[in-house]
């Protein structure tokens, strides 16, 4: 194992915690889990959606109470009863679902309740300039002075990161961090971490990006329903014995043999789609049985397009057309009634009402299709139709009625599916379908891409992850800028190709 400068193997751990327990009403989240981290090393936590992952991380940085067991923070035994004492110890954590106040600055959220002052007053000229340092820090070019509402959400998640950063702390949990960054954002990323374990900072680290650990994790930690499994040496273990941990059984393959074959109909196609200021002139064309991908660099324009094809957001020019008809789409409303649904990349915020249980969730985009002839809604059409779903998408709940923010990623991410094919929903659009949900899960999506494809249903899967791109579309438009600078059959091409175009290196397509 290669570990940071600072590294003491035969020190006391920087972190350390035994037998870590904890219960809610009627749930065991943890069972003895144990973990322990050192200064200068990146110790991976992994496990699948509901294994536990994220509980752990919240005991440590405060935001949960221990039901049993010992938390040592250099050497000292410690328990934290909330994330402004853990922070003021040395503790930041960058949360995989975003923590930012939409209407303040980019600069105000890095220094929430921190801000530099100068008397009673805001010092915002400092205040500008550290955030500045900061996002500099992560080599990315946001206005410090721009409002959050307004970001992406791979921009989010680095505003996130440049404010743990802003804390100097000694131990940094990162839950998810390069799950919405682009290839060339996770390499400035990994730089920023080699020089934290440089500097001696403990990094926790978790993510279902398996492959990207070899680059800088020193030591694994596989937790499995609540359970502590293992802790291994990265460098002595392997992605497959990890995985078969993880899941307590092998899983060989990444991507599911495709049984849908593209046949020759189209049945959607767009034709010079242009939006002021964000893309023009996008053209393309989507066969039955097929699995198009859009990729491209982040802010390339490829969630933009989906987003006015849906209706989201207005088109200035061109037109839509699906299954021969030219369709007239000025609303969401518009598109769900002639067919076309969109899966948001952010589930929690645009995908589902997070508060309401599965089965309303499962029903939200078809209400008719459960009400009577009143209007009123069938309760016994109602939960059919949400026990349907939920046992075609092998949904795990422990009711219908379960509300979907206790879920996990990949459940609340087969709860959208459901919610469209319930909805009868002719062509689809996966925004970052598997954005932070675990290997098993990510199989799962992918095997009901194919089948909706074989199906008939038109899918288009919007992917910052070249590798899933490659495993499971048919034929990829590249984004650069605005445009889609080329259309390439995907069994024909590599990630060094699509990174060309995605950079606009190569001439754009029309």
């Amino acid at each position: 194992m290669t570990a940071g400068p600072a590294l003491s193997a035969s020190g006391e751990p920087l972190l350390r915690l035994d037998n870590i327990s904890k219960e809610f009403p009627g749930v065991r989240a943890l069972s003895n889990v144990h973990f322990d981290l050192r200064r200068g090393e990146v110790h991976a936590v992994c496990g699948e959606n509901g294994a536990g992952k994220s509980t752990l991380m919240k005991i440590i940085s405060g935001v949960y109470q221990p039901s049993s067991g010992t938390i040592s923070y250099k050497g000292e035994e410690r328990q934290f009863s909330s994330t402004r004492e853990s922070e003021a110890a040395g503790i930041a954590i960058i949360h995989q679902e975003l923590n930012l106040v939409p209407h303040l600055s980019v600069a105000e959220n890095i220094y929430l309740a921190r801000e530099p002052r100068r008397g009673f007053l805001v010092d915002r000229k400092k205040l500008r300039a550290d955030a500045k340092r900061c996002l500099d820090r992560l080599g990315v070019d946001i206005n410090p002075d721009r409002p959050v509402r307004g970001l992406s959400v791979a921009q989010c998640q680095m505003v996130e990161i440049a404010k743990a950063l802003s804390l100097d702390a000694e131990v940094l949990i990162m839950d998810e961090p390069t799950s919405s960054l682009t290839e060339q954002e996770t390499r400035l990323l990994f730089k920023v971490i080699r020089d934290l374990k440089a500097s001696g900072v403990g990094i926790v680290y978790i993510s279902h990006r398996l492959d990207e650990m070899a680059e800088i994790v020193d030591r694994v930690t596989v937790l499995r329903d609540g359970r502590y499994i293992s802790t291994d040496d990265f460098a002595t273990t392997s992605i497959d014995a990890i995985v078969s941990k993880m899941v307590g059984r092998s899983l060989e393959e990444k991507f599911p043999d495709r049984t849908s074959v593209p046949g020759d109909e189209i049945i959607f196609s767009a034709e010079r789609l242009t939006r002021a200021g964000t893309f023009r002139d996008v053209s393309f064309t989507l066969r039955r049985g097929e699995i198009l991908g859009f990729a491209g660099l982040m802010g390339a324009g490829r969630t933009e397009v989906a987003r006015a094809i849906f209706g989201a957001d207005p088109l200035d020019a061109g037109t839509v057309t699906l299954h021969g008809e030219t369709l007239s789409i000025t609303s969401p409303r518009d598109a769900i009634a002639a067919g076309i649904a969109y899966l948001s990349e952010d589930r929690k915020a645009q995908g589902l009402a997070i508060k309401m249980p599965v089965d309303a969730n499962m029903t939200l985009a078809n209400m008719e299709a459960v009400s009577n002839r009143f209007g009123l809604i069938d309760f016994a059409k109602h939960a059919k139709a949400a026990r349907d779903y939920v046992d075609l998408l092998n949904i795990r709940t422990p009711s219908i009625r379960q509300p979907v923010r206790l879920l996990s990623g990949g459940n609340q991410q087969k709860i959208i599916i459901g919610k469209w094919l319930f909805r009868k929903s002719k062509v689809l659009f996966f925004d970052e379908p598997t954005r932070g949900i675990d290997v098993g899960a990510k199989l799962a999506i992918y095997r009901l891409m194919d089948e909706l494809a074989a199906d008939g249903i038109g899918v288009v899967l919007i992917s910052s992850e070249l590798p899933e791109i490659l495993g499971m579309t048919d034929r990829v438009a590249v984004f650069h800028q605005g445009r889609i600078t080329g259309v390439l059959e995907t069994q024909k091409t590599t990630q060094e190709e699509i990174m060309r175009y995605a950079s606009g290196y190569a001439r754009p397509a029309g």
